[in-house]
């Protein structure tokens, strides 16, 4: 009789789930030199997009711009693939512009693969990752569900929705994960064998159906902007400039509603079958009849999922209502009478990790060289997903080289916010980002993000040392830009007052520099271009930056005082062996929620929930009397 063998293969890293965070992850260790295995439980669901066919969007967009800086995948990705483009907010200021983009999903998702598939340093690999093996506290291997061994250094859990996943619509519930993939159903367990506490979230996800069966006639159609903005700073417009899809924008009405409140009762929110936390800013649409009585319609917005199928995605009405009340519903909403379901609506209930059991690093404080990115650490969003990802790959390389770790700050990136509040305030609800979540918006515009992180990537590793140079002559170009306008003035001239006149502003009765005049609200760079005799011809990203950089100054030299004022907590560092029983002083709250977080600083020390001011006054004054 013949012995049974498992399997045992030796790889620098192991990546668990190939969604946005698995890819970003993947792609990271291995462009920084590192052997990395990445599963799935289908390679053909590499990138997935289960929800919404878009990438970006308010806040969004500028995490994509970030982590393109930074030189991950995503920007790059949906620039190829997109069928849509749009900027949003851009009646409002620059700090909250937000690109957003359609994206032909099975593009999107054969592309990443190919992405995948085509780097020398990538297995990708099929299978369910069930069981981590650990010894002293530090990841040795992972165990699939077939009994085979895979030792690694590193470790990055990028599950999604995946784990222990139940899809949920009506009465009928099946255990599986997004779009009817196998659940993973053994690691949850693995996870609480060691210590880390696991929490159970729920989010959701409209009908999809055959566009062939819309009445488009009682929709307003919904363009895309004539002119492309690129994600990914290595494109240029004109290069991605083609023709581009129509979605269309229709609403619910007091029929819908009446519908919806009139089966509240088989709604699985409402009796009690879903037990897990869904997210606030992405309400089903049963929930939104319910909290928003007194609207008499919501939104719907009728979005194709790809250039070569007939299905269309139906946003702002995710459900998790039995079948023969989508039906009911969705037939109700103006253009839909005779649309044909082709996926039902449910919703998804799914495991995660607390994400207060990670470090800044995205790291596991129980267990060293695992770590979670995305929906696995409570987040939403493929976005979201993606930025933690990019870190935990960034991270893990180079914890692997024996390197400090890459933290981004919250006066850094939108990236260092979403991961602060995440490992900092943690979450109760699917996270997601937002821009009044950051402090310092005005200087975290996606505009600059290649400003901002560009260096960072080069210095990693993620960032060639042409792309490195081009941005080191435009930064040149934005300051010599910046100081000529503030150097150079005019007069009262017939043609400067022409000018004046046109944008109704106030005419010169002195001289004025070319700075001030930016700085009025009617005017700006391009529009006194006419009478800047010494002006050059720049590439568009330069004058951009500096006309925002003129325009702003005040307000953005305000926020630097502020970071600066931030910078000074954050670089106090607190002992990794303090025991905070022993400060006398300090609140029985805090000192749990201190012992439990363990802060790298005293400014991530006062975000946390629970920590007074009075307590961080208490915190510095212990502090100094250690280091005296």
């Amino acid at each position: 009789m013949s012995l049974q063998r498992e399997l045992r293969e030796r790889y620098d890293a192991v990546v668990v789930g190939a969604g946005h965070a698995g890819c970003e992850a993947a792609l990271a260790l291995a462009r920084l030199g590192f052997q990395t295995i990445i599963f799935t439980v289908s390679v053909d669901s590499i990138a997935l997009m289960p929800c919404n066919p878009n990438i970006g969007g308010s806040s969004k967009g500028h995490l994509v711009k970030e982590i393109d800086a930074l030189g991950g995948e995503m920007g790059k990705n949906i620039d190829s693939t997109f069928i849509q483009s749009k900027m949003l907010n851009k009646s409002k200021g620059p700090a909250v512009h937000s690109l957003r983009a359609q994206a032909d999903k099975k593009a999107y998702s054969d592309l990443m693969r190919q992405k995948l598939e085509n780097n020398g340093n990538i297995t990708v690999k099929q299978g369910e990752v069930t069981e981590l093996i650990i010894d002293n506290g530090k990841i040795e291997a992972v165990k699939t569900y077939t009994g085979a061994v895979y030792e690694c250094s590193v470790c990055i859990l990028c599950t999604g929705t995946y784990l222990k996943a139940k899809c949920i619509t009506g009465d009928v519930s099946t255990f599986t994960g997004p779009n009817g993939l196998m659940a993973a159903n053994h690691l949850s367990d693995s996870l609480e064998q060691h210590g880390i506490s696991i929490r159970r979230f729920k989010t959701g996800t409209p009908a999809r159906i055959d566009g062939n069966t819309v009445d488009y006639s009682k929709m307003e159609p919904q363009y895309g902007d004539e002119k492309i903005v690129p994600f990914s700073f290595t494109n240029r417009a004109e290069d991605l400039s083609r023709e581009q899809i129509k979605c269309w924008l229709t609403y619910t009405n007091e029929g819908t509603h009446e519908i919806i409140r009139n089966n509240l009762d088989r709604s699985p929110l409402y009796s009690g079958v879903i037990k897990g936390t869904g997210p606030r800013y992405c309400p089903s649409i049963e929930d939104k009849v319910v909290r928003f009585s007194d609207k008499n319609r919501h939104q719907v917005f009728i979005e194709p999922e790809g250039l070569y199928t007939s299905e269309v995605y139906i946003g702002g009405m995710s459900s998790s209502l039995p079948e023969d009340v989508q039906a009911d519903m969705y037939h109700s909403v103006p253009g839909l009478e005779q649309a044909r379901i082709v996926r039902n609506a449910y919703a998804i209930e799914y495991d995660c990790i607390d994400s207060l059991e990670c470090k800044p690093t995205l790291e596991l404080k129980k267990i060293e060289g695992l770590y979670s990115a995305g929906q696995a650490n409570g987040s939403s969003g493929y976005e979201e997903a993606a930025a933690q990802g990019l870190m935990a790959g960034i991270n893990a390389a180079r914890k692997m080289r024996g390197k400090e770790p890459l933290i981004l700050d919250r006066s850094q990136a939108y990236i260092g916010v979403l991961i602060d509040d995440l490992v900092t305030k943690g979450t109760n609800e699917p996270y997601r980002m937002m821009t009044s979540r950051a402090e310092y918006r005005l200087l975290l515009r996606q505009d600059n993000a290649d400003l901002r992180l560009t260096p960072l990537g080069y210095e990693i590793g993620l960032i060639e040392e042409e792309r490195y140079e081009r941005l080191m002559e435009k930064q040149r170009l934005i300051e010599e830009e910046i100081d000529r306008i503030k150097s150079t003035s005019v007069g009262g001239t017939e043609k400067v007052q022409k000018l004046l006149k046109q944008y109704e502003s106030t005419p010169l009765q002195s001289g004025i520099t070319l700075a001030e005049l930016i700085r009025r609200p009617e005017l700006d760079y391009d529009k006194i271009s006419s009478i800047d005799e010494a002006r050059k011809s720049l590439p568009e990203d330069v004058c951009e930056q500096v006309n925002i950089n003129i325009k702003y100054e005040g307000y953005i030299e305000r926020q630097w005082k502020q970071v600066k004022q931030f910078k000074k907590l954050e670089r106090r560092r607190i002992p990794k062996d303090i025991d905070y029983t022993k400060i006398n002083s300090l609140r029985k709250e805090a000192v749990q929620k201190l012992s439990d977080i363990r802060p790298e600083s005293v400014g991530q020390a006062a975000r946390i929930s629970g920590v007074s001011p009075a307590d961080i006054s208490v915190l510095l004054v212990y502090l100094q009397g250690c280091f005296t």
